[in-house]
């Protein structure tokens, strides 16, 4: 094999790999955008088919009365059912993906975000999500995430 044929066949393995990741971050990032679809819209069930049936839910408090950061731990249903009585439209919270990686079924995802309550400002933070392939289909396995009201920029 020549030198240009080589240089060929591992053009093509790399371009091959990288269209394989590619495809791998748009299952994870649509995985993720079901579940914020599914607060913008107040549908409870494509909130809850976000997630793995053994799914964790917490929210990192940063101060509490005594001035303590404080993990509140939710189930994922109520967090669902809180969704599904809202008005659509009502929950908006504007991502962005930062930081995703993959090895082989599990995935980690960083995502900076804004959220707006009935339209106005509420709070910012970032989401930590790791993500499982089951059943061909990645799964919310563990979110937690950092609320506040500045810095938001």
């Amino acid at each position: 094999m020549n030198k240009r044929m080589l240089l060929c066949l591992l053009a093509f393995v790399g371009m091959s790999h990288l269209s394989q990741a590619q495809k791998a971050e748009d299952s994870v990032k649509a995985t993720i955008n079901q579940l914020f679809e599914g607060m913008k819209s107040a549908n409870a069930s494509m909130v809850q088919g976000a997630f793995a049936d053994s799914a964790v839910l917490q929210t990192i408090i940063t101060r509490n009365r005594e001035g303590r950061t404080v993990i509140r731990n939710e189930q994922v249903s109520a967090f669902a059912d809180f969704v599904g009585k809202q008005k659509a439209g009502a929950a908006d919270e504007r991502i962005q993906f930062e930081t995703i990686r993959i090895d082989g079924p599990l995935a980690i995802v960083w995502t900076p975000y804004k959220f707006y309550f009935n339209g106005s400002f509420s709070h910012c933070g970032v989401n930590s999500f790791q993500l499982v392939r089951l059943n061909g289909q990645w799964k919310i396995q563990y979110l937690i995430d950092t609320r506040r009201k500045e810095p938001c920029e």
